[in-house]
């Protein structure tokens, strides 16, 4: 096998020279200092605010900027040109209307073009020309590296030089130079982006955060819970898709369901009109641009989705017993004449109930109208292109957990007891823990996705059990408390106890034994950490467990942002060590333009490399060592026989 992998190299390597040359650059690679690492978390569909710590690379190109231009340009208009490199198109369209004349404008592109000029150069600092190359405008890659690399000959080139940057003004290239340059600083300021985890739900555009994440140039993904609930509904689970529509519904978010993705709800609508009327309790929480008759449709259609996840719920904790979840069977525990229900051995009046399609002999039955407006629904989702599309990226860049560069990423938690140790799952009668219980969750939600059209087999329970099991390490919960939060006033029952992992992720020792579990050097090694909006405001700090645990929830959502005091965290990690980025709420992309505001932030150091960190001793330096190995050994195989 090794000797047939040779023969195709070889194709590649056609000569000694060519093998000789490629062990050379790599090895040279490896010595040059680590690209810088971007994680985000929790976006929540709020593309502008993503966009736009995307764009400046929490805070990083605003640095590098002001590192060059510091002693020559003032406070206000390094903001202006920060915004320039944040926002091209716009930024020049409002800047070619402030000029008088044309002189004017042509002076001012001569001199944004030098800084562009001096600017990649540092931002590209890490880096082999090949790949600042490959990262430059096509159109104008032999004009900019001409520019660039401008030698000791200067003096004699000077007028060659100026010719180039006029001739590209007055041919009206101006605009297209500065703006290809400004995404290759955005590309080289940020070397590889970690999303860890839930870009859907809440927020009202996470489609075009996938169309961005598609569009970057290097990413992964860790599955948030969110996430996982939108897989499930394109791979079969209608129970998910009766929860995502609930959740659009809620947050008045039903044109991504209709307008982006093009499914089709008027037959839900159709049968939510005919059972339901207005109910307070299932009104959208964001409604200020809506008619009366649009909210009270939206209510309807939140009554009617809800009571069909309830209802879908009910067989699958039947059949499925080891997910243990019985006390979650509610529409058997209602006494329906009294309208009231008993849990946890105390009885509660119900209120806005909306119970007109439950047979009470058989609650978890649903209605002919029912099953036909599910099964609508799940053929126009499996069938929507541009979803297929933004499942198939998830699935390809995205895991339940990553091990990159000596660091654990995960969204939710590692399932533990109060002792801390290792809860274990028992899944068609064999015990599951740590990672091993990961890898099986992630093993099953491949299956139902590879399988679409199986829609009540294990795969799929599995991947709604992900999104509200006990043992789930994206939900992280004893149980979801969705049904009392609606019906029951008494909110002792809305509370939802969180796994012990949350408070025990406080502890070095417990950090360390998650990071040895899953074969990382606990001295070296961190948790990187999603899904739980950190209260700054209340004291709480993000770095716990003595610098092992970091809690990068992003802090998108604006639903979060009252009760955090801030508009979440983002991390760097570059190669001299972790910076924590807390940032302050993002007004709009024309506060930003208008007046150079940017997203404040404020940076905490979290751990300081003692020696500065080379691509060697990274997943991509490893991946390089063995293309090295394998280089030698062609060398070896067929050079030097």
């Amino acid at each position: 096998m090794k000797e047939k992998y040779l023969d195709l190299l070889a194709q590649k390597y056609d000569s000694e020279e060519k093998v000789v040359t490629e062990i050379i650059n790599l090895e040279a690679i490896l010595d040059l200092p680590k690209g810088t690492e971007h994680f985000v978390s929790d976006l929540h569909g709020e593309y502008q605010a993503f966009q736009h710590v995307l764009r400046n690379g929490s805070g990083k190109v605003k640095e590098k900027i002001r590192d060059i231009f510091k002693h020559e340009l003032s406070g206000a208009e390094i903001n202006e040109f920060a915004t320039l490199v944040y926002y091209p198109e716009e930024k020049l369209k409002l800047i070619r209307d402030q000029f008088d004349n044309n002189q004017e404008l042509n002076e001012w592109y001569t001199k944004t073009i030098d800084r562009m000029i001096r600017l990649i150069p540092y931002a590209s600092s890490k880096y082999t020309r090949s790949k600042l190359r490959k990262a430059l405008p096509k159109q104008f890659v032999y004009i900019i590296e001409e520019l660039l690399y401008k030698t000791d000959e200067y003096t004699n080139k000077k007028h060659y030089y100026s010719k180039i940057v006029q001739k590209v003004i007055s041919l009206g290239q101006a605009d297209k130079l500065i703006i290809g340059l400004v995404y290759t600083v955005q590309r080289l300021v940020v070397d590889h982006l970690h999303v860890v985890g839930d870009i859907y739900d809440r927020g009202p555009e996470p489609d075009k955060i996938m169309e961005a994440l598609i569009d970057y140039h290097s990413l992964d993904i860790q599955w948030g819970n969110h996430d996982v609930l939108w897989i499930g509904a394109f791979s079969g689970s209608k129970v998910c898709l009766a929860n995502i529509i609930r959740i659009c519904a809620r947050y008045d978010n039903l044109d991504i369901i209709e307008d982006v993705y093009g499914i089709n709800l008027r037959p839900l609508l159709n049968l939510a009109e005919k059972y339901y009327k207005d109910n307070p309790a299932f009104r959208p929480k964001k409604h200020s641009r809506i008619s009366e008759l649009e909210k009270l449709q939206i209510t309807k259609i939140h009554q009617a989705i809800a009571m069909i996840q309830f209802k879908l719920e009910m067989p699958i904790i039947k059949r499925r017993p080891y997910f243990n979840m019985e006390k979650r069977l509610l529409l058997e525990k209602i006494d329906y004449e009294k309208n009231e229900i008993t849990i946890h051995e105390k009885t509660y009046q119900l209120e806005n109930t909306c119970f007109a399609t439950v047979n009470p002999d058989r609650p978890d039955e649903l209605l002919e109208e029912e099953k036909q407006v599910m099964d609508k629904l799940l053929f126009s989702v499996q069938h929507s292109e541009k979803l297929a599309r933004h499942m198939k990226f998830l699935m390809k860049k995205g895991t339940l957990y990553l091990r990159y560069n000596g660091n654990l990423l995960l969204h939710g938690c590692i399932p533990i007891d109060e002792n801390g140790k290792m809860e274990k799952l028992v899944i068609e009668n064999k015990a599951y823990e740590g990672r091993e219980l990961l890898d099986i969750f992630e093993q099953y939600l491949r299956h139902a996705f590879a399988n679409r059209e199986e829609t009540d087999d294990l795969a799929t329970d599995m991947v709604w059990y992900l999104w509200t099991g006990e043992y789930s390490s994206l939900f992280g919960k004893r149980e979801m408390t969705t049904f009392e939060r609606y019906f029951i006033n008494d909110k002792a029952t809305h509370k939802e106890r969180k796994n012990p992992y949350y408070y025990l992720r406080e502890k070095e020792e417990i950090c360390r034994k998650i990071l040895e579990e899953f074969n990382l050097d606990p001295d070296q090694g961190h948790i990187i950490n999603g899904h739980t909006p950190v209260k700054e405001i209340d004291g709480e700090n993000p770095i716990k467990a003595n610098g092992k645990m970091i809690v990068i929830d992003g802090g998108f959502s604006k639903a979060y942002q009252s009760t955090t005091g801030i508009a979440g965290y983002t991390l760097l990690y570059n190669s001299f060590g972790m910076q924590l980025v807390a940032h302050q709420h993002f007004s709009s992309k024309e506060d930003v333009l208008r007046n150079g505001n940017d997203v404040l932030s404020v940076r905490r150091l979290v751990d300081k490399e003692l020696e500065r960190k080379k691509v060697s001793e990274t997943n991509v330096g490893e991946k390089l060592i063995q293309e090295i190995n394998m280089l030698n050994s062609l060398l070896k195989y067929r050079y030097m026989k």
